[in-house]
């Protein structure tokens, strides 16, 4: 009986011996609050990228659809050459790295209004619109004739040009180079003309006329697609002419 009695006992004192030999967990260090990263002043920090803005071109030909323009021949509209200039220069752009938007690309009627929506939703580096009149001789180059005023956050929608006079008397200056190298006769004006008027961008009006025979030069009809490629290969290399003195504007 003691012997039973004993081995009761051992048993019920086992946890306990368990408990008492087992090694003891230290307790964890309390969390401490994560801290924000701060830089220190003599950490260098990274400069944020900065983007080159776009140079981006709006070409703007002239009538459309119903509005059928000067009729320049017996056989040809003015709203059909514009179309057609519009679309050669976009190419010979193309081809010279400039991106272009063009107001219309096919036979449509689009008013001023919707011209001007257009020229104004972008910020367009040149917007170069485009005529053609069957009277004259070479190019006539038109820019705003709105008196030049500070720019400012909200301008009249009929005279935001205002604004830009300056850069398009600029632009203007490019293309009359660029088209006396190639030997075509230039007349430089100043007119009331929307939706030029209302464009917030440097604009310029070309307006194409037939080459009249002189002393130095061969006449040729407005027609003619030679002379017609001769003035929009001025145009294209006066853009990008343009475009490197854009560049080094503030």
């Amino acid at each position: 009986m003691r012997w039973i009695k004993y081995c009761a006992v051992f048993w019920l004192a086992m946890p306990i011996l368990v408990a008492a030999q087992a090694p003891q967990t230290p307790p964890a260090p309390p969390k401490t609050p994560a801290m924000p990263l701060v830089p220190s002043p003599s950490m260098p920090t990274s400069a944020a990228p900065t983007v080159a803005p776009r140079f981006l071109v709006l070409l703007d030909a002239a009538h459309g659809g119903t509005d059928t323009g000067a009729r320049l021949s017996p056989t040809l509209l003015e709203k059909d050459l514009t179309l057609d200039l519009s679309n050669r220069l976009r190419s010979l752009l193309a081809a010279r790295g400039i991106e272009v938007t063009s107001t219309r690309i096919s036979d449509e009627t689009l008013s001023a209004e919707s011209r001007a929506e257009i020229a104004d939703h972008t910020s367009f580096a040149a917007c170069i619109l485009i005529h053609a009149t069957a009277t004259g001789s070479g190019v006539h180059l038109y820019t705003s004739s709105l008196p030049s005023t500070p720019s400012v956050k909200f301008m009249p929608w009929q005279t935001a040009q205002s604004a830009y006079v300056t850069p398009s008397l600029k632009l203007s200056s490019d293309i009359d180079s660029a088209l006396a190298h190639a030997e075509i006769p230039v007349m430089l004006g100043r007119t009331a003309l929307q939706p030029m008027d209302s464009f917030t961008c440097p604009a310029i009006a070309v307006e194409i006329a037939p080459l009249q025979g002189g002393s130095t030069t061969k006449a040729h009809p407005i027609s003619d697609e030679t002379y017609q490629q001769t003035i929009l290969s001025a145009l294209a290399a006066a853009i990008e002419e343009w475009r490197n003195d854009w560049r080094q504007q503030p």
